[in-house]
C-alpha cells in the first residue's frame, strides 16, 4: 500500500544557507525563469484558521477532512522546504498546473560540507501533470531530468514524498532532493500559533473518527487490520517529518498538515473498503437470490 506519510527522508540540506554557498542555474527543458540570485523571498501569511470557505478558492468539501484543497490554494504562493529553504512557486488549474520557480538546497558532491542552491530556470515553465486523488489530496507529477517527483497539495502546503535516491545535479556539483512539506516560512506563523492549535485539534478529532471506523471492520477484514497497525506508527512518522521544519515546536504547522495529509489517506482508504464489503455483499445476495416464481429451472 502507498502511503505518503512513511517515513519521509529528512531533508539533509534545511540549514540557512551562508553568504559562501555555491549558486548554480541549470537550463534545462520546460523550466521556468527564476528568480533573481540573491533576491529574498518575502513570507506570506497563511489565512486565519477562521477563513470562509469561498475564501480559500478552491477548496473542496471531503469527508472526514475540513477541505481537501485544490491547486488554487497554493497558486502563487512562496512555499519553502520546512519553511526555511530552496522555492517552490506553483500556478494553474486543478487538471494541469506549471511550477513557476524550483529553487532547491543541497549539499556539494565533491565536498559534502559545502552548501548549494539550483535555480532550475528555462524558456518555459515546468509542467506538472495532474494524477487525481489517490490518496485523499490532489496529486501531480513533475518531469524535471535527474529530479523526478509528485506532491500532493494541502491547504497552503505541498507534501513531496520521500525518495528513493537524491536528485544529482552534476552540473552544479550539487545533491538535493525536494522530499518533504513546503509551506510558508516558519517564522512568520509563531503569530498564528492559537488558530494552528484550534486547528488540528479539528483535524485529530476527525482522524480519530475514521480510524475507529477502520478499527470496527479490522477483525473480518486483513485490509482493514493493517490499515489499523500502520496507524500505530503515524505519530513517529509525523514527527520525523517535522522536526526540522523552521519553529515546529513554536507553532505546530507541519504537524497540522501531516494530520490533515493521513486523514484524507485514511479517508480514502476506507471508502475503498466500505465500496469492497458492498461489492462483496451484492454479489453474495446475487448468488443465492432465490428464482422468480415461475422461472424455469435449470
Amino acid at each position: 500500500m502507498t502511503r505518503w506519510l512513511l517515513p519521509l527522508i529528512s531533508c539533509l540540506f534545511a540549514a540557512v544557507l551562508a553568504a559562501s554557498e555555491a549558486r548554480a542555474q541549470l537550463m534545462l527543458p520546460g523550466a521556468a525563469p527564476a528568480a533573481r540570485a540573491g533576491a529574498k523571498v518575502a513570507p506570506v501569511r497563511r489565512r486565519p484558521s477562521g477563513a470562509t470557505a469561498k475564501a480559500r478558492t478552491g477548496a473542496k468539501a471531503v469527508k472526514g477532512v475540513k477541505l481537501a484543497p485544490g491547486i488554487a490554494s497554493v497558486a502563487g504562493r512562496p512555499l519553502m522546504l520546512n519553511g526555511k529553504s530552496g522555492l517552490l512557486q506553483i500556478s494553474g488549474d486543478d487538471k494541469t498546473a506549471t511550477i513557476d520557480k524550483l529553487e532547491l538546497a543541497g549539499e556539494g558532491v565533491s565536498d559534502p560540507s559545502q552548501r548549494c542552491v539550483v535555480d532550475i530556470v528555462g524558456e518555459k515553465p515546468i509542467l506538472a501533470t495532474g494524477a487525481g486523488r489517490p490518496d485523499g489530496l490532489e496529486r501531480f507529477d513533475v518531469d524535471v531530468p535527474v529530479c523526478l517527483f509528485a506532491f500532493d497539495i494541502l491547504d497552503g502546503a505541498v507534501l513531496v514524498p520521500s525518495q528513493i535516491t537524491a536528485c544529482l545535479f552534476k552540473a552544479a556539483d550539487c545533491r538535493t532532493s525536494p522530499a518533504g512539506l513546503w509551506g510558508p516560512a516558519g517564522d512568520s506563523l509563531e503569530g498564528e500559533a492559537a488558530a494552528i492549535v484550534k486547528e488540528r485539534a479539528e483535524a485529530e478529532k476527525a482522524m480519530a473518527k475514521v480510524v475507529r471506523a477502520i478499527e470496527d471492520r479490522a477483525k473480518d477484514n486483513p485490509d482493514a487490520a493493517s490499515l489499523a497497525r500502520d496507524q500505530n506508527a503515524f505519530a513517529g512518522q509525523r514527527d520525523e517529518l517535522c522536526h526540522d521544519y523552521a519553529k515546529e515546536s513554536l507553532h505546530g504547522y507541519c504537524a497540522l498538515k501531516a494530520t490533515q495529509a493521513q486523514t484524507a489517506l485514511l479517508e480514502t482508504r476506507l471508502e475503498a473498503l466500505k465500496a469492497a464489503a458492498a461489492q462483496a455483499t451484492a454479489s453474495e445476495k446475487g448468488k443465492t437470490a432465490k428464482p422468480k416464481k415461475g422461472a424455469k429451472q435449470p
